[in-house]
């Protein structure tokens, strides 16, 4: 049986190639542990659509998100009281939580977790027995969970993608002038109605050296920022762009066109209320109403902000069975492939969608709520 489209309404598709690609060992034990059926290949690869109208209305009307981390308690004692260890890794992003396994956290550890995804960016946790199926139901939990229309999948764990950059060098080969997989600064999903919120990624499967993944502050990007620049920026507008690529279906000999929607460049998180820049060179193309050498320059600014900044960024070294949550809302992330695929690494990922991108220009930076920089006149207060 043909693999069918993820939205059952899109009928015009290309048909997926089958894989043939073996399974690292590690991998393999993981989902048959989850008792997922493997007999007909892996992963699942839906067929994908060919034109720009269906894959734009895939999530195209609004929904209610209720952020897990606005409900949480401040002090997030539950969650971290339960920890054994807790670390922050750099002054302005990434802590690791060691003694606790994600599959069993209580409702209000959830809230509290997503609370501090928030206000750390991203959260690590080592040595975790996790299933697809258990990182599925956490990630239902933070939100609508995204189904891609082009990526493969878990075979009948829909939403739990895989990340496994031998499979995308199939498609598109990779070298060490022209790294694969995310070997470049973005943020997943900008292009959505209601971008990607928490993303959870699980390795289980890593190189013994290299493929580090690395992580930005978009809190601290904005407070790089001067005040009289912020002003510049604040309440205004940039199209984003999707990864892949479609047929107009209206104009099918115009070439390959991309899902874009219009979102504030900076945003406002809705659990810290923090003011955030929401920028990211991969796949944010102009600024709504500037001409495109104007934008380009600001872009590139803001970009350069973003990338080379080393103390508002951190590198995380995987170790088989660890998980990342990172907020997509406040950061920018890396995938370093300098093993340059010379041993297997595999993970699979589940991504929440979160509110539609709000700007709000009373909202604080987060040093300024933190008491950090007290000098900062950029907030004013009623």
């Amino acid at each position: 049986m043909a693999p069918s489209a993820i939205d059952p309404e899109i009928k015009d598709v290309i048909q997926p190639k089958k894989d043939t690609l073996g399974l690292p060992k590690a991998a393999r034990a993981r989902l048959e542990k989850a008792n997922v059926d493997l007999s007909e290949g892996y992963p699942y690869r839906p067929a994908r659509p060919v034109y720009l109208q269906d894959a734009f209305n895939v999530r195209n009307k609004p929904w209610e998100h209720v952020d897990a981390g606005a409900r949480a308690d401040k002090s997030k004692k539950a969650l971290l009281s339960a920890a054994t260890k807790v670390t922050d890794l750099t002054a302005h992003i990434g802590t690791e939580i060691v003694g606790l396994q994600l599959k069993d956290l209580t409702d209000q550890q959830r809230d509290e977790l997503a609370l501090l995804i928030a206000e750390r960016s991203v959260v690590f946790f080592r040595d975790q027995d996790l299933s697809p199926q258990q990182q599925k139901e956490l990630g239902e939990y933070y939100g609508k969970i995204e189904v891609h229309p082009q990526v493969p999948h878990v075979p009948g764990v829909e939403g739990v993608t895989v990340m496994w950059p031998a499979l995308a060098a199939q498609e598109r080969a990779a070298n060490f002038r022209n790294p694969g997989g995310a070997s470049r600064w973005h943020t997943d999903l900008t292009h959505e109605l209601q971008p990607a919120a928490i993303t959870h990624l699980h390795n289980d499967t890593v190189p013994s050296v290299g493929g580090d993944t690395l992580w930005a502050s978009g809190y601290s990007a904005y407070e790089k920022l001067s005040p009289e620049f912020r002003k510049i920026i604040d309440g205004r507008e940039a199209v984003y762009r999707s990864a892949h690529s479609y047929l107009d279906r209206d104009d099918p000999n115009a070439g390959p066109k991309y899902i874009e929607r219009v979102h504030p460049i900076v945003r406002v998180h809705p659990a810290t209320g923090w003011k955030s820049l929401f920028v990211n060179r991969a796949y944010t193309k102009k600024i709504v109403g500037l001409d495109k050498a104007e934008s380009d320059v600001i872009l590139g600014y803001l970009f350069d902000v973003y990338e080379r900044n080393v103390d508002i960024q951190l590198r995380w070294k995987w170790t088989p069975g660890s998980s990342a949550l990172w907020d997509n809302r406040v950061t920018i992330h890396n995938a370093s492939w300098d093993y340059e695929g010379n041993e297997p690494r595999h993970g699979t990922r589940v991504t929440s969608l979160g509110e539609k991108p709000f700007f709000d220009a009373n909202a604080p930076t987060r040093r300024h709520a933190l008491g950090i920089d007290t000098n900062d006149e950029s907030v004013k207060r009623d």
